[in-house]
């Protein structure tokens, strides 16, 4: 099992570092900062079992204070993209705080509210926002040799630092603190009696995903050298949302398939709006429907089966 995980994560390297030669480079650069933003929701979401719908907050902020920051300093990107993570971090300290206190949709509503104070606000701070109009033609000053202009440059600048933040969710999923995380999600009464926190372990969760997020929504913001009021509206925290259920919850792979799924068919539909929505929609609801674990989930699940029934039956022949 540990041999056929990492030639699976072996093949997901070789294919992300070949992808901006099959796609745009500019939706691979959407699909690693998506993936990061949806694989940051699910570490609240799979992990802990609290369902944010404002998580749009975490990634829209970062990308504002990203852009300001390039634009009134001048500053390096990866510092811009640092500030923009540490200023989601800092949101996600009183936010988190009073959301952990509640659980199931109160926890939920309490996020959106949150959610829609910030977007307010950004609607009404234009001279950092710039309103309705975004912050359109961010510099993005290059690094050495990097040239963010170009696009290969750019996609694998964003391909090391969303590999870096991919690298952080994995190793606190697969720690001790990911184990007691499951056991707060599945039972937390049992897990506070065994010695655990759950406020504390679940805050840290909640700050880990916000500055996840962050990263994910600098990446965004550089790729595209422009942010606008989407960043911070609802429908991004909805967005997020069905591409983690698509993938999978609970999965490091499933959040990353289900925001390349989304994008490229929002890409393929392009052309019209409505069949955009229409399209993914009917995606959305047959994943819910059949495939409730998520695609890497069912897969998962089934090859999990096979491998019970061939223990108890031996291998087929």
């Amino acid at each position: 099992m540990s041999a056929r995980r990492w030639i699976v994560r072996a093949g997901v390297v070789l294919v992300l570092l070949v992808l901006p030669r099959m796609i745009y480079p500019i939706l691979a650069v959407d699909i690693l900062a998506w993936g990061l933003f949806a694989l940051a929701f699910d570490l609240v979401f799979g992990y802990v079992g609290l369902l944010s719908f404002g998580h749009a907050m975490f990634w829209g902020t970062s990308g504002y204070v990203t852009a300001n920051v390039l634009l009134r300093t001048g500053l390096p990107v990866p510092v811009a993209i640092l500030a923009g993570t540490v200023a989601a971090l800092v949101l996600a300290l009183p936010t988190g705080y009073l959301s952990i206190r509640s659980a199931g949709i109160y926890f939920s509503m309490i996020t959106l509210a949150f959610a829609q104070m910030v977007d307010f606000i950004a609607r009404q701070a234009d001279r950092y926002t710039g309103g309705d109009n975004g912050l359109p033609g961010i510099p993005r000053p290059p690094l050495g040799p990097i040239q963010f202009d170009n696009p290969l440059h750019l996609y694998y600048f964003t391909l090391a630092l969303a590999g870096l933040g991919y690298l952080i969710a994995a190793r606190a999923i697969e720690s001790p603190f990911g184990q007691a995380l499951r056991a707060i999600r599945d039972n937390r009464v049992r897990a506070q009696s065994v010695g655990y926190n759950p406020r504390v372990q679940m805050l840290v969760a909640f700050l880990l995903s916000a500055g996840l997020s962050g990263l994910a929504g600098g990446l965004h913001t550089v790729g595209h050298g422009v942010v606008s009021l989407d960043a911070v509206n609802w429908t991004t925290s909805g967005i997020v949302v069905m591409m983690t259920l698509l993938g999978g919850t609970g999965t490091l792979l499933g959040p990353l398939l289900g925001a390349t799924v989304v994008l490229l068919l929002q890409d393929a539909l392009a052309f019209s709006t409505s069949a955009s929505g229409v399209v993914t929609g009917a995606v959305f609801a047959l994943t819910v429907l059949f495939f409730r674990r998520g695609v890497v989930g069912t897969l998962l699940a089934l090859d999990l089966r096979r491998r019970a029934g061939e223990r108890f039956l031996g291998p087929a022949k």
